[in-house]
C-alpha cells in the first residue's frame, strides 16, 4: 500500500482511507472489527470517522461508530497502528447540539466526547464536517450569501483556529482539516493561519468521483499550492457507479435502500447515461468499474487519499485492491471525454 504525505505534516497516510459511516447502522460491531482487522492487514493505516456517524444521522444511533472504534482499540491494543481522523458536526443536525454550528465552546465539548468514545488521548486529524454557512455541497444549487455572512464567517474562522491551536498545544489533536468546504473557505483559513501563526489546515475532505469533479475546477490549485490535499469521499457515488441502481433498481440491502432516497440529487439523466458509459469503458479494458473509479481519483496529483466504505467484506477487498490499478493515458482521455459529454453529471 502506497503512502502519501498528509499536507505539510510528517504523517504518511495510506492512499486508501477506511471509511466508517455504516458502522452502527448497516454494519454491526463484529462487522466493523472484521473490516478494521482486514484494513490493517492490508496496510490501510488511515481511518476516517465522525461524531455524527453512522449515516443517515439519527438520534438513536449518533456516536455509535466512534464507540465501535474505541471498543476495537481497547480490544486490540493497537491505537498506535492507526492514523485516526474524526470530525465535529456542523450546523443543521437537531439531535447534535440542537443543530447549532461550530464554535470554540462546542469544539471543547465535542473533542472531549469524541476522545472518550474513541478511547484515545489524541486524534491525528480533527476536521470541521461542514462550514457554518451555506455552500453548494449536498446538492444545494442555490446557496445565499451576504457580506454580513462572510464577516461573521471570518470571525468564526478565527475563533475556531484559536481553539484548535489550544488543543494542538495540549496534545489532543495533531493536525486539523476541513470537509465540504469551498475555495473561499479554505483560503480564508490558510490566510488566517499565516497571518496569526495559527494551525494550518492540512486537508479538505470533499465529494469527488467520476460523476462529480467540481474539486478540479475550484480547489485543485489551492490543494497543490497550499498543501491541503483532497480526501475524496463518495468515490463510487454511493455505490451507483457499479450500475446496481440503473433503470430505477434499488436492491435490498444496498445503501440506497437503507437511506430511502438520501442523496437523490445525484440521480439525473446525465449521471445515469455517464454510468453506462463508464461501465462500457471498464468492460472494454477488462477492469472492474469500481476499481477504475478509485484508480482515477488516485491518479490526480491533488489527491491525498480516497475514502472507501463498504457494507460487505467482498466490497471492501475489491475497493482496497483498486490501489494496484494504474490507468493508462488512453483510459484517462476516454474518462475525460465521457465526463465532458454528459454535462458534468451533477
Amino acid at each position: 500500500m502506497k503512502k502519501r504525505q498528509l499536507g505539510h505534516t510528517d504523517l504518511q497516510v495510506s492512499e486508501i482511507c477506511l471509511g466508517t459511516m455504516t458502522w452502527g447502522s448497516q454494519n454491526t460491531q463484529n462487522d466493523a472489527f472484521e473490516q478494521m482487522d482486514y484494513a490493517l492487514e492490508r496496510q490501510v493505516n488511515f481511518w476516517d470517522t465522525a461524531e455524527l456517524y453512522p449515516v443517515p444521522p439519527m438520534d438513536n444511533t449518533k456516536h455509535t461508530t466512534e464507540i465501535m472504534i474505541g471498543n476495537y482499540f481497547h480490544s486490540r491494543k493497537n491505537r498506535d497502528k492507526v492514523i485516526l481522523a474524526s470530525k465535529i458536526t456542523g450546523m443543521g443536525i437537531p439531535h447534535i447540539r440542537g443543530g447549532d454550528g461550530i464554535t470554540a465552546d462546542y469544539i471543547d465539548t465535542a473533542l472531549h466526547d469524541s476522545l472518550k468514545r474513541l478511547q484515545t488521548d489524541y486524534l491525528d486529524l480533527y476536521q470541521l464536517h461542514w462550514p457554518n454557512r451555506q455552500t453548494y455541497h449536498f446538492g444545494n444549487l442555490n446557496p445565499t450569501y451576504t457580506r454580513t455572512d462572510f464577516n461573521q464567517a471570518r470571525d468564526n474562522h478565527f475563533e475556531i483556529l484559536q481553539c484548535l491551536d489550544k488543543h494542538i498545544k495540549a496534545g489532543k489533536i495533531r493536525h486539523v482539516g476541513l470537509s465540504d468546504d469551498t475555495a473561499w473557505g479554505v483560503m480564508t483559513y490558510c490566510e488566517m493561519s499565516r497571518t496569526h501563526n495559527l494551525p494550518k489546515m492540512v486537508s479538505v475532505q470533499n465529494e469527488y468521483s467520476l460523476l462529480n469533479r467540481k474539486f478540479e475546477q475550484e480547489l485543485q490549485e489551492i490543494a497543490l499550492l497550499e498543501k491541503t490535499g483532497l480526501l475524496a469521499w463518495s468515490p463510487l457515488v454511493c455505490g451507483a457507479i457499479s450500475g446496481k441502481y440503473l433503470d430505477g433498481q434499488c436492491p435490498d440491502g444496498t445503501r440506497k435502500a437503507f437511506q430511502k432516497g438520501r442523496g437523490s440529487f445525484r440521480e439525473t439523466s446525465q449521471s445515469e447515461s455517464a454510468i453506462r458509459a463508464y461501465i462500457d469503458l471498464a468492460q472494454e479494458y477488462n477492469i472492474d468499474v469500481c476499481q477504475m473509479a478509485i484508480a482515477f481519483i488516485l491518479s490526480k496529483p491533488f489527491t491525498t487519499a480516497v475514502i472507501i466504505g463498504a457494507t460487505k467484506m467482498e466490497q471492501l477487498k475489491t475497493n482496497i485492491d483498486a490501489h494496484n490499478l494504474v490507468l493508462s493515458k488512453d483510459i484517462l482521455r476516454k474518462i475525460d471525454a465521457i465526463y465532458r459529454n454528459h454535462a458534468f453529471c451533477y
